[in-house]
């Protein structure tokens, strides 16, 4: 059954040429004027690669330092004892602890966090709650930047709470990446995408053939999308 959509977006589509590769700076002004929501709609990027996810050396996971945030408060989470746990504390994370915190997501299914950390000490432990934070993409994991060293808390902590977002492919290759929202001005939209291209392109697989980035689309929460050249997609900078 075709989906149906609304009269607010069938006339933010008008706006749009279905036949079109737009610039990302043409791209980027209509994310903003197609918006239909009234809450604070989130600015979305969504990339097909030339990758077989069904193998594992061609699948991408890392993060990406997004210049200007995400618009999203993050809630962090870290898995420390000790010293390590006071660093956490002063370093402004949400929750932090050891046994307790893990019996605790075990027996309460306690999940009201965005990001997990932890130290490498506390990962033999946090294996026992794996099977719930894996499926929920909570579980700390070295490709993603969140089991890291005692001293390196307070700097990851800051990065995560600043705009630091991990993403992934899809069993399809394809990537869902949140940038923004649509209060932000153009040129953070913009510089925060270019940022995501950048990272994108750094992690391409060594076995990935043939084209890399093969459609760009710029979409904002419940809007229409737009399609971006993705050659000049692959060319965006952040400004100096």
């Amino acid at each position: 059954m075709a989906r149906k959509h609304g009269k607010k977006f069938l006339e933010a589509q008008k706006k749009i040429d279905g036949d079109r590769l737009y610039t990302p700076e043409e791209a980027v002004a209509l994310v903003r004027e197609t918006s239909i929501t009234k809450f604070d709609s989130t600015v979305e990027v969504h990339l097909r690669l030339g990758i077989d996810p069904r193998h594992a050396d061609q699948t991408i996971r890392t993060t990406v330092a997004l210049p200007h945030g995400t618009g999203k408060t993050v809630r962090v989470l870290v898995f420390a004892q000790g010293d390590a746990a006071q660093a956490a504390r002063d370093a402004g994370a949400d929750f932090v602890g050891a046994d307790e915190l893990i019996a605790q997501i075990d027996r309460e299914n306690f999940f009201d966090f965005d990001v997990a950390i932890a130290t490498p000490d506390m990962m033999g432990k946090v294996g026992r709650v794996g099977r719930k934070l894996g499926p929920r993409g909570l579980m700390p994991n070295p490709k993603s930047g969140t089991i890291v060293q005692p001293d390196e808390l307070p700097r990851t902590i800051r990065e995560v709470r600043g705009g630091r977002v991990e993403f992934r492919n899809d069993k399809t290759g394809l990537l869902h990446v949140a940038v923004g929202k649509i209060s932000f001005s153009e040129q953070q939209i913009f510089e925060n995408i270019a940022a995501l291209m950048e990272a994108v392109k750094a992690a391409r697989p060594t076995a990935a053939k043939g084209a890399y980035i093969r459609s760009v689309t710029f979409t904002s929460t419940m809007g229409p999308g737009i399609r971006v050249d993705p050659s000049a997609a692959q060319t965006m900078q952040v400004a100096a």
